[in-house]
């Protein structure tokens, strides 16, 4: 029987009562929920993922793996996986972008460009991009927030992610607008990603999705053509240039910032949020600070905001006791893989056998990924930053999106 996105019909409940919140649900529940409203399909694969250890085939699917050393080796073996073969992202973005992808997303290009851009995402860059971003528009919210006023973490989210986003490529803005700029910027990206709804089970795109997303993509990147030579070296197109990439290859990395880094990056935020309140380790933080970076790769690891990794088998073969043959897709899925490890818990160390799954791994490991954390420990700072703990007193689950995502999660100090 195929997969497909409507074997699950989407929940449609919102949690406004504070009290039923705290009885009601677990943080795993409303995981759960969340995953399901957003895509319906993900909970059944995430069942069938306690099954995939190491693999299991399924009919209109392919291969899935929910074992960390499996997906690990597949993401990292070049030789005999890709992702520009139909199943894969790359596949699906050279149709948008153009056959150029197929050299800078896996081919003989590729190597090149990662080298020449590994330096745009550090630890130490990172964080002086979100201060540089987020400087004003976090404080303010933060003074709010630790004023006892209520706050709306999921739309501050979208808002610092629609600022990061101009702050990065450079994109002309009203700033005159407020948060309603840095919204619109934001949902921009979430048209973008949304293109890959429904790819699942076929990264074949119809013409008519194909010309929206060029529009969309146009008018986040047609900007890149005349910026390109005085951009500042602050902005991701100055430092593309500085590195020596040329304007087509800078075109493709920020697109890709788009759709890896906008709708991923905002889940995070507010999903961190829930995970601290629903299970209580906000207590635990607030007592012993030392175990942020803990927190940060927690949340990451628990919410595995892109749960999927699709990739083409290359070449023949065997894993465990099964052959997997040349042009059979495999999924991995990261979120199970990852939640194998069990719940949300600030003191867990380091998993070596996760290490970074939730950026995938490998040639293709997110380049952003430090600026992921960046943007998480500041959130942290927003949230317990003056020590006192908070509690969330509604939240709505994002419907029908490509991230799991939480719509809505209002948020205040606990009186």
């Amino acid at each position: 029987m195929p997969v497909a996105e409507d074997l699950i019909a989407p929940t449609r409940e919102r949690v406004l009562n504070p009290v039923l919140d705290g009885f009601g649900l677990s943080a795993r529940a409303h995981e759960h929920r969340l995953l399901s409203a957003a895509r319906p399909a993900l909970p059944y694969l995430n069942w069938l993922g306690m099954l995939a250890r190491p693999l299991l085939k399924v009919p209109g699917l392919g291969w899935i793996t929910a074992d960390p050393l499996t997906a690990r080796a597949v993401l990292t073996d070049p030789d005999h996986f890709t992702l520009l073969s139909e199943g894969g992202v790359g596949h699906l973005w050279a149709q948008i972008l153009g056959d150029w992808v197929y050299d800078l997303f896996d081919g003989p290009g590729h190597h090149d460009l990662r080298t020449r851009s590994r330096e745009l995402f550090t630890e130490k860059t990172s964080v002086a991009f979100v201060s540089h971003a987020w400087d004003g528009r976090l404080d303010a919210g933060r003074a709010q927030f630790e004023a006892g006023e209520e706050l709306d973490l999921a739309d501050l989210s979208r808002v610092l992610v629609g600022q990061m986003v101009v702050s990065l490529l450079g994109l002309p803005v009203d700033r005159s607008r407020g948060d309603a700029a840095y919204r619109e910027i934001f949902e921009t990206g979430e048209e973008l990603a949304s293109i890959a709804l429904g790819t699942t089970a076929d990264t074949v795109l119809p013409p008519e999705k194909i010309a929206i997303a060029r529009e969309v993509v146009e008018r986040l990147t047609g900007h890149i053509d005349a910026a390109f030579e005085s951009a500042s070296g602050d902005t991701i197109i100055g430092r593309c240039r500085d590195l020596g990439l040329s304007v087509t290859e800078t075109k493709g990395l920020s697109t890709l910032l788009m759709v890896a880094g906008t709708e991923t990056a905002a889940s995070a935020m507010a999903r961190m949020a829930a995970l601290l309140y629903d299970t209580g380790e906000q207590h635990r933080l607030i007592e012993n600070s030392a175990w942020r970076e803990n927190a940060v790769r927690e949340a990451l690891r628990v919410t595995s905001p892109a749960p999927l990794i699709g990739r083409s088998v290359l070449a023949d073969l065997t894993i465990g006791k099964h052959t997997l043959k040349a042009g059979e897709r495999i999924m991995v899925l990261t979120w199970t893989a990852n939640n194998l490890a069990g719940e949300y818990r600030v003191d867990r160390p380091y998993i070596p056998q996760n290490r970074q799954l939730w950026f995938g791994a490998g040639r293709h490991l997110c380049l952003g990924g430090p600026l992921a954390r960046a943007e998480l420990d500041a959130v942290l700072t927003l949230l317990i930053g003056d020590g006192r703990p908070f509690e969330i007193v509604s939240r709505e689950y994002g419907k029908r999106v490509l991230i799991p995502a939480y719509r809505s999660l209002i948020v205040r100090k606990q009186r």
